[in-house]
């Protein structure tokens, strides 16, 4: 979950400064891609009571919104809504 949570960020980073935006739909694919995997770990997670109540309801809550708003802005940036 550490790597695919940090993931998130630098390759969000990466999208931003991309030069095309061909460039910036792939890496915001990524980004997408990355933050789901999270939310899967967040999931799994749950599911073993590693983590319980309501902090993993709120970690998993804030990951759907990321992947919510990544999906949004890459079907935005490819005109595919």
């Amino acid at each position: 979950m550490l790597r695919s949570g940090t993931s998130v960020g630098a390759n969000y980073r990466a999208a931003c400064r991309a030069r095309s935006r061909a460039e910036f739909t792939s890496k915001l694919g990524v980004t997408e891609e990355e933050a789901d995997e999270t939310l899967y770990w967040l999931e799994s997670l749950g599911k073993s009571g590693l983590i319980k109540g309501e902090r993993i309801r709120q970690l998993m809550a804030e990951a759907n919104e990321l992947v919510a708003i990544f999906t949004a802005s890459r079907k935005t940036a490819t005109g595919k809504n």
